[in-house]
């Protein structure tokens, strides 16, 4: 079964791809994860299929042409920036600013569908730059931390 879901702004397409019990395999926009739920799955429930279109972008009015850019929370520094794979909330920073990492190393994690995810460093390398805080809500490819 195929779904799309807008989320602040941004669309997912969520595909569900087996449900067992209590745990269900799912694929959000291409990437597979498992969720579990909070009750088992009874009976397979039948949707109606909608199409969904791009939403047409609006001209700018005069006034968003001279407002200013909106700036960043924090400047990203130099190197490989690790982007968060899913929307969700900041739960916990493991790293500063000059932390030495290495590959596997988890540096933030997410809470997403009521789970907890370890986000890992990449590569090896020292912080260079953290871009969120604790509580913060991100979105898919959102930069979380960038390692030099």
């Amino acid at each position: 079964m195929k779904y799309q879901y807008k989320v602040n702004g941004i669309d997912y397409q969520v595909e569900i791809e087996e449900i067992e019990g209590t745990m269900a395999k799912v694929s959000v926009n291409g990437k597979p994860f498992e969720v579990e739920l909070s009750q088992p799955v009874k009976a397979p429930v039948r949707h109606k299929k909608v199409e969904v279109s791009a939403p047409a972008t609006p001209a700018p009015s005069a006034a968003q042409e001279k407002a200013p850019a909106i700036k960043p929370k924090a400047a990203a520094g130099t190197g490989t920036r690790v982007l968060a794979p899913l929307p969700g909330t900041i739960t916990e920073v493991k790293v500063n600013v000059g932390d030495t990492v290495k590959t596997g190393d988890t540096v933030v994690i997410l809470e997403a569908m009521k789970m907890q995810n370890n986000i890992e460093a990449e590569c090896d390398g020292k912080i260079t730059s953290v871009l969120v805080s604790r509580g913060d809500t991100v979105m898919e490819g959102s930069a979380l931390v960038t390692i030099g």
